[in-house]
């Protein structure tokens, strides 16, 4: 293992603000330490804050881990090379310009996956720009990202643009809402290898250094869980409140409760637009009229009355959702009554507001 060896491995790293060009390239290697099975790299970046240095930071160990193997320990530290002072810098980590014009930031979560809540949160974008409304989604899920999949645009890469001293990233539009994701920066099934702290900072330059514009709602798809990422998230970005999605069965009750109780805790105190109970019934797609519960009926209506809560919308198990979201084409941009039900979900959701 030489010096050679890990500055090849470095290459593969590209910057996507950057015209694809290489961390090497663009002379952010500043050095190469090796200790026996122990490999540091550091980076070096400008006084002006890189939008995308966790992603940076996360993508050079992932290669690095890739390629070394097992038994050999990989550390990435970076360094400033003209440091800015700290209340600057503070100020440009929590600059909320990019959401100026934004009127209601909601975060979409979950108390577990698996529940359908980024179908959910796809579905429910696309339909509130089918009701006229201007929708960006920022899919805040940065271990899973599965916007890209889901909207058809994996592949596509934002671009950026310099103003004054801060860089902003520009979203993908497509069916009407602006699409941002971690997963437009990462190549398809590469693992992110983040710590809590790195994800969080990765999250929130997803969100405040994006032109979002004028935008009457901006939907936020929320890792499952509540755990370190929810809580920096609704501690600082301006979250209007939160839609929770569910699962009929009796045994969701508890995930719902650690929900609604983390939306409820004194240090967030973010209201509760809302439940969504998601696969409420199961409808064959050749016969729309028939209903089969197949994991329990009404759960979610008891769910929402035992937690003083609303009931936004029911959304059938139909194989076209999955179908859907897989081809990259939301069910909410048809006619179905799955389609219909998530038009439905958007005005409740919409009047509630």
């Amino acid at each position: 293992m030489t010096r050679e060896e890990i500055i090849a491995i470095l290459e593969e790293v590209k910057h996507p603000a950057k015209g694809e060009q290489s961390l090497v390239a663009l002379g952010m290697v500043k050095e190469v330490e090796i200790q026996g099975d122990a490999v540091a790299v550091t980076l070096a970046f400008p006084k002006r804050r890189d939008p995308l240095a966790e992603y940076l930071i996360g993508s050079a160990r992932a290669a690095l881990n890739r390629h070394l193997g097992e038994g050999v320990t990989a550390e990435v530290k970076t360094v400033v090379e003209e440091a800015p002072k700290p209340a600057q810098k503070k100020a440009l980590d929590l600059d909320l310009s990019g959401l100026s014009e934004v009127g209601h930031i909601i975060g979409i979560a979950s108390g577990k996956g698996g529940v359908g809540k980024s179908t959910v949160a796809v579905n429910l974008a696309v339909a509130l720009a089918r009701l006229g409304f201007k929708v960006g989604l920022a899919d805040a899920d940065v271990y899973g990202p599965s916007v890209p999949t889901m909207t058809g645009t994996e592949g596509f890469t934002p671009q950026a643009f310099q103003d004054g001293e801060k860089e902003w990233i520009v979203p993908i539009e497509k069916y009407g809402v602006k699409w941002m994701s971690v997963g437009y920066f990462a190549d398809r099934g590469q693992a992110l290898i983040w710590r809590g702290p790195m994800a969080c900072n990765a999250l929130k330059q997803m969100i405040l250094q994006v032109e979002w514009g004028e935008l009457d709602f901006l939907l936020i798809d929320m890792p499952p869980g509540t755990g370190d990422i929810h809580i920096s998230l609704v501690q600082d970005i301006p979250v209007s409140g939160a839609v929770i999605v569910t699962t009929p069965q009796d045994v969701a009750l508890a995930d719902v409760e650690k929900g609604v109780n983390m939306f409820r805790n004194k240090s967030i105190a973010k209201p509760i637009f809302g439940l969504v109970e998601n696969m409420s019934w199961f409808t064959p797609e050749a016969h729309p009229d028939e209903r089969y519960y197949l994991f329990g009926r009404d759960g979610g209506a008891q769910m929402a009355e035992r937690f003083g809560i609303d009931l936004l919308g029911q959304i059938p198990l139909v194989q076209g959702i999955r179908e859907g979201g897989d081809a990259g084409e939301p069910a909410a941009l048809g006619t179905r009554p799955d389609s219909l039900a998530f038009l439905d979900l958007a005005r409740n959701l919409a009047a509630k507001v």
